[in-house]
């Protein structure tokens, strides 16, 4: 257990947004306490004040916000409120929310907010929380979270004789509102244009977060049967299954509901909707390569030679898929800022880039902000849906094309030793000098994160990826083979190198 004494402000940073426990448990100690979400907090408005210069004697900044379903966000939202209203803010408590959604009360007129945060730890635990930030040009990055903990101090008030103001307002609605009318126009069905999906059988499993509303907002005021549909109602226990779209069980969970209620689609969600995942009418899931590859034949039939950036973990299968599109595959860093850095960086260097995604569901439309909007993505999908409809396909067709491999695995080694970062690094290199000394496997050279290798001979064609977790003390390993049994045989012949690396707890090999 971390003692508190020894943790630092910084130790909160986790990317491009902060995390930490949020509830006292036997094992973990609490991270998130008021007097630290209060120092954020006044890291925040000077980051808005003197990296954003949002200052303006005449205005008063305004931000936005909201939550997920998690126990601890409304004690943590209490304390963000009296800190910035105290230092002249205004702030419109909007509540449950999404993380897309904040993003948008930068940009609805009727919200019109200098900025935006989410309380929020995604997937992780109940114990967790944690807090994204936006402004009009988009998200926090890595470099505004260490300024904004590095800047905690205020030498003098801000706003010295005046206190902010606080407004309720429902930004869900609205929200909703506007995917409905994308959907809509989308679909253009001229005879049913108020409700272009009805005869359509969709289920959604919210997996008790932030998500539900979709089924109840969009899908079903657009005409949709969502019977079948499960955990809509928020619960930050988590008590049915981890809202993930990259976790097997709950991809295990929306599979079963879509085949006993015989439903067309269904769609999962994470729980504050920046990610989503699919499953088609036959059970097969539409996550990870999929999932990337369902969007990715949408978006270069619109925009024809776009690039997709991906991370690195992903299928060779799928790189062959998007150049038959008639697309290109940029694969790129871990990291959802990564991924829509990346696609940024293309664009305006001229190489026309239409989406950033990730396997694990985060995916950034050009043409919605570079936002990771899982909620969007879905409205993208059922545009396209509707069309196939008509010629009488299914969203699967899409991706008939595509390879699956035979076989998939992941390792995940914990780094028992610090430094975390050092000691990764250090296992990486030891591991590349291991395969280059072992036949049939080849290190992959046109690769930027961890070590990516190719099999061959005996081991058929696949690869295996070691890289380090972006947000854990982990080392992650990645198979995929086309060939039955390699991936045992390869488990056993990197046994070897594994066990004997002191830094690691090899017991998941």
């Amino acid at each position: 257990m971390t003692k508190l004494s020894e943790f630092h402000l910084a130790d909160l940073q986790n990317g491009s947004d902060i995390r930490g426990i949020a509830i006292q448990t036997k094992n973990n100690e609490l991270t998130l306490t008021n007097n630290r979400i209060e120092k954020i907090s006044i890291g925040l408005l000077t980051w808005l004040k003197e990296y954003k210069k949002l200052t303006n004697s005449l205005t008063t900044i305004k931000v936005a916000i909201g939550y997920d379903s998690r126990l601890s966000a409304k004690r943590i939202q209490e304390v963000i409120i009296k800190t910035l209203t105290n230092l002249g803010v205004d702030v419109i408590d909007v509540g449950l929310a999404t993380t897309p959604a904040m993003f948008m009360s930068t940009q609805y007129q009727e919200f019109d907010c200098d900025a935006a945060i989410m309380i929020t730890a995604s997937h992780l635990p109940y114990e967790y929380n944690g807090l994204k930030f936006f402004t009009k040009d988009g998200g926090a990055e890595h470099e505004d979270i260490e300024f904004i903990l590095a800047n905690i101090n205020l030498e003098k008030p801000t706003y010295p004789g005046n206190k902010g103001e606080v407004k309720k307002a429902d930004l869900l609605n609205v929200y909703a509102a506007d995917l409905r009318s994308k959907i809509k126009k989308g679909i253009n069905d001229v005879e049913n244009y108020e409700k272009p999906l009805v005869g359509r059988h969709i289920i959604v499993d919210a997996g008790n977060g932030a998500g539900g509303f979709f089924a109840k907002e969009v899908l079903e005021k657009l005409g949709a049967n969502i019977t079948g549909s499960q955990f809509l109602d928020p619960d930050g226990t988590f008590p049915n299954h981890i809202p993930n779209p990259d976790n097997k069980e709950a991809m295990a969970s929306i599979q079963k509901a879509v085949l006993e209620n015989q439903a067309d689609l269904g769609i999962i969600f994470d729980t504050d909707v920046d990610r989503s995942a699919l499953v088609d009418h036959k059970g097969v899931t539409l996550n990870r390569n999929n999932l990337i590859a369902v969007i990715s034949a949408i978006l270069i039939a619109e925009n024809p030679g776009t690039t997709i950036v991906t991370n690195s973990a992903t299928s060779e299968h799928l790189k062959i898929f998007i150049e038959e599109q008639g697309g290109h595959q940029n694969r790129y860093l871990t990291g959802y800022r990564n991924v829509i850095n990346q696609a940024l960086k293309l664009n305006q260097e001229g190489i026309q880039t239409s989406l950033a995604i990730e396997t694990s569901g985060h995916a950034a439309l050009e043409e919605n902000y570079f936002l990771d909007d899982g909620a969007y993505l879905v409205a993208k999908i059922l545009i396209t849906d509707a069309r196939l409809r008509k010629e009488n396909e299914k969203i699967g067709s899409l991706i008939r094309t595509l390879k699956q491999p035979i076989e998939t695995d992941e390792v995940r080694f914990r780094i028992l030793t610090k430094p975390i970062r050092e000691n990764g690094l250090d296992t990486m290199g030891k591991f590349r000098e291991f395969i280059e000394q072992v036949p049939d496997l080849v290190i992959e050279p046109n690769n930027l994160e961890g070590v990516r290798v190719n099999t061959k001979g005996i081991y058929g064609s696949g690869w295996l990826l070691l890289r380090m977790s972006l947000h854990e003390p982990l080392l992650v390993l990645t198979f995929e083979s086309d060939q039955t049994g390699t991936i045992e045989q390869l488990r056993r012949e990197l046994k070897i190198f594994f066990i004997s690396q002191e830094f690691l707890d090899s017991s998941d090999l």
